[in-house]
């Protein structure tokens, strides 16, 4: 058996409106068109050759105690261009982050659910 491929990853939302106002409207995701209907509200994300599903269901994590940089949590990590964009754009918002400990060009923010990303500059 070989892994070949990260496929998509899955984040609990609790509104799906607020989370798709952070995916869509600040870190400029397009939705998928043909998410089938699964019983609960959501919604895909075609994110280079993967995906991100957030699923708006009931979360068993706290949040409460997450570590505020999003580095020491389970984070998804994300390649971005436009990194002075990216970090005005969060200022903007009023969304919190920690820059990444490794020193390269890369941050850790949460979304509004608290799920942690990662956002790395790549060429």
């Amino acid at each position: 058996m070989t892994i070949l491929a990260l496929l998509h990853a899955s984040l609990l939302v609790s509104d799906l409106d607020r989370a798709r106002a952070f995916y869509e409207d600040l870190l400029g995701l397009n939705p998928m068109p043909d998410r089938p209907d699964l019983g609960f509200p959501g919604v895909w994300y075609e994110v280079g050759n993967a995906q991100i599903h957030l699923l708006c269901l009931p979360s068993p994590d706290p949040t409460d105690s997450r570590p505020e940089h999003g580095g020491r949590d389970r984070h998804t990590a994300l390649a971005v261009s436009g990194w002075d964009a990216l970090k005005t754009a969060l200022e903007a918002a009023d969304v919190a982050y920690t820059l990444s400990r490794s020193g390269r060009r890369a941050l850790f923010c949460r979304d509004p659910d608290g799920n942690a990303l990662e956002l790395v500059e790549v060429a």
